[in-house]
């Protein structure tokens, strides 16, 4: 008896994490939805506010959950939502019927026993059916009054939400801190990689135009007396403007890649694709340009996950969607390999987050021990054309 009532005891902790392990990320996403929508019709974003996801198995992940305040906010915004916004939706929802019914009154008058719709006001008894057309002032005053009373109701429930689901002060001010931290950050790796292009031209296209200008100064002097031996220098020095050039090039697309000037992220990102070994399934779905900054570091970014996918993961096959939802690009890059991977194991993870939180944007990485792996990235911005460039297909 006592095995049966612990291996119940059991089954039900069992069947109540995996439902938390459902219905927290379902109520996450529905927040969200919440979120876009009530920041819409306030005219600003409303942030989520969830702390970053913590590493580990089901417990790490229930644990990490439990310990967000976030999380303990959406529940109490859904019991408002339950109590409050059902409240304000049957105000409108009866408002509505009361127009519709003043508007069909004379016909219900006409089609109905004699009787069944006499109205005593006082002093106005309305019995007959020409007197029923007098409810339509209350139709008037009806539709006034929903007119007036729906924009408002709308309001206050998006100012609910935002109350709400907005970010604490507590974090905000942690998103401060974040924010500081990663802009000192980037102006270190920035000046890093001032050093590091300094290093390559001197090293490389420097060296080469120094060797260039002594074989034209000896070929100039042997120009008289030995014609072949200038003619041997004049064709090495060729050789080395060949290399030369070949280092600008590779300083210049570390820089910005050409093809991300002419062709702009989607351009780019098919490019990226089509440089890798396993099939790579585009799709992109873009209402015009991010800006330069965000374009340069969603690229950079995202060919670091191509090339993580290809040294690392072992997978077979990979994806890459782009997007754009009006106020935050998106990018999700995912593959069947061998899962495992993790921001604190190094492989370049941690310089993708680095670059994106330069622009306020983040990374979720969610990669399972087995696989799949899915990234996430998202950088708030605005595009700079409405013209909308989908494209699709498979690398």
């Amino acid at each position: 008896m006592a095995l049966l009532t612990a291996s119940l005891g059991v089954a039900v902790v069992g069947v109540g994490l995996v439902l938390l392990l459902v219905l927290v990320p379902v109520t996450q996403q529905y927040a969200n939805l919440f979120r876009g929508l009530s920041g819409r019709v306030l005219g600003r974003m409303i942030d989520k506010p969830y702390r970053p996801r913590r590493r580990g198995g089901p417990f790490a992940l229930l644990a990490g959950w439990a310990e967000d305040p976030a999380r303990w906010r959406d529940l109490l915004w859904l019991y408002v939502v339950v109590l409050f916004r059902w409240a304000l939706a049957w105000i409108a929802l009866l408002l509505a019927l009361a127009v519709i019914y003043y508007a069909v009154f004379p016909y219900l008058f006409a089609v109905t026993p004699k009787g069944t719709f006499d109205t005593d006001y006082g002093v106005i008894r309305v019995d007959t059916q020409a007197e029923s057309f007098l409810h339509w002032a209350w139709l008037l005053v009806a539709l006034a009054l929903w007119w007036w009373l729906e924009p408002l109701l709308v309001k206050w429930c998006a100012q609910i939400d935002a109350a709400l689901l907005s970010p604490s002060r507590g974090a905000l001010e942690r998103r401060v801190a974040e924010v500081s931290q990663s802009r000192a950050e980037t102006i270190d790796h920035s000046a890093a990689e001032l050093r590091r292009i300094e290093r390559d031209l001197h090293d490389g296209a420097q060296a080469r135009l120094v060797a260039l200008g002594m074989n034209l100064g000896l070929a100039e002097e042997l120009l008289a007396k030995d014609p072949d031996a200038a003619a041997q220098l004049l064709a090495e020095a060729r050789t080395v403007t060949t290399s030369a050039l070949g280092d600008l090039r590779s300083v210049v697309r570390g820089i910005h890649p050409p093809v991300l000037a002419d062709r702009g992220l989607a351009g780019a990102v098919q490019a990226l694709a089509l440089d890798m070994s396993l099939p790579v399934a585009v799709t992109i779905v873009l209402a015009g340009r991010p800006p330069a900054p965000v374009e340069s570091a969603a690229y950079f970014a995202t060919s670091e996950l191509l090339a993580n996918i290809g040294k690392h993961s072992g997978a077979r096959r990979a994806s890459i969607d782009v997007s754009h939802d009006g106020r935050v690009l998106r990018i999700v890059v995912a593959d069947d390999g061998s899962g495992g991977a993790s921001v604190d194991r190094g492989s370049g993870l941690a310089g993708v987050a680095r670059r994106l939180a330069a622009f306020d944007g983040t990374m979720d990485l969610v990669s399972p021990d087995g696989g799949p792996t899915v990234v996430t990235l998202e950088v708030p911005c605005v595009l700079s054309s409405p013209k909308i460039s989908p494209s699709s297909g498979t690398a």
